[in-house]
């Protein structure tokens, strides 16, 4: 195993990676479950891609809607320190400077591409008003999923040496996997995007339903649902469904001390999009969530199927 980068103490560095485990608990409730199954060996460094993730990420949906300007900044400077921390400088102890140690000593630990990480940055500057990159809502598809690239796809690709797996049917599994998770997060969140001026589902996908954004914000203040925009969520959620599809054969190639716990998160995910389908499409006024029953029946399965795993 490669050594850590210079620079970085080791009791900075125990510090970081508790810090992205308190992140990945507090706000990655789906997520923190799923890593609960894997090797403790392997938890800190899945940690330590969702605490910089959701620290760069915070910094898009909380400082952004207030000062675009310290939005950029903030992103651009997780992205220099990342970088600043690979060559062993990480700088002060703050919250960007907790979660590159983390990443860092993650990144030289499994060898994981940096380029990863630049196109995550660049997804994230499309959010945030003031860039060049900034895209407030999707045409099509196909650029939906050039920003999909860098904020979901790369996340399975960035997990793949983590856990370790080199067959050459996981990096398209892995991406559609996270793209698969994305597009979940948008069926559900499409309310609280539109309350920050974003839209994440195509125009093109609304607009064959006879949907427009006048007519999601009126259902969106009157708490009522059209029929037009329920059945353009309708088949939102079967283009979703068609992504895991696409990801599950990567399920196979996984380690069996690994699978129980990428399964769960599967499982779990998909399951976020039974509960908007239970709703009745109702995701403009509220946020579907899985009941805590559920996801500890989830949680169990997928301990039991794994400890029969370790048995053979």
């Amino acid at each position: 195993m490669p050594e850590r980068p210079t620079g970085i103490a080791a009791d900075d560095l125990t510090r970081a990676y508790a810090y992205c485990a308190e992140l990945t608990a507090e706000h990655g409730r789906t997520y923190n479950l799923a890593t609960r199954l894997l090797p403790a060996s392997r938890r800190h460094a899945v940690h330590a891609l969702y605490g910089f993730a959701r620290h760069v990420d915070d910094i898009v949906d909380v400082t952004a809607v207030d000062d675009p300007e310290a939005a950029i900044r903030g992103v651009d400077d997780a992205h220099t320190r990342l970088h600043s921390a690979l060559a062993g400088d990480p700088g002060p102890l703050d919250d960007t400077g907790l979660v590159v140690r983390a990443l860092a000593d993650t990144i030289r630990q499994y060898r994981i591409p940096t380029g990863y990480f630049d196109a995550f940055i660049r997804s994230m500057r499309m959010d945030v008003p003031g860039t060049p990159e900034f895209r407030p809502r999707y045409g099509t598809m196909e650029d939906l999923r050039e920003y999909m690239y860098g904020s979901a796809a790369v996340i399975g690709l960035e997990l793949l040496p983590i856990l370790d797996v080199d067959d050459p049917a996981a990096p398209p599994a892995a991406a559609a996997l996270g793209e698969a998770f994305q597009l979940t997060n948008f069926i559900r969140d499409v309310g609280e995007d539109l309350e920050r001026g974003r839209l994440y589902i195509p125009l093109e996908l609304w607009s064959a339903f006879g949907v427009d954004i006048d007519l999601l914000q009126d259902c969106r203040r009157s708490c009522a649902m059209d029929p037009k925009v329920r059945r353009a969520l309708a088949h939102a959620v079967a283009l979703t469904r068609a992504e895991y599809r696409k990801a599950e054969p990567g399920l196979a190639v996984l380690p069996d001390r690994i699978r129980p716990g990428i399964r769960a998160a599967f499982t779990l995910y998909g399951r976020i999009l039974d509960e908007v389908e239970r709703s009745g499409f109702r995701v403009l006024d509220r946020r579907a969530t899985v009941p805590r029953r559920t996801r500890a029946a989830v949680m169990l399965t997928e301990y039991v199927a794994g400890s029969l795993l370790r048995q053979r």
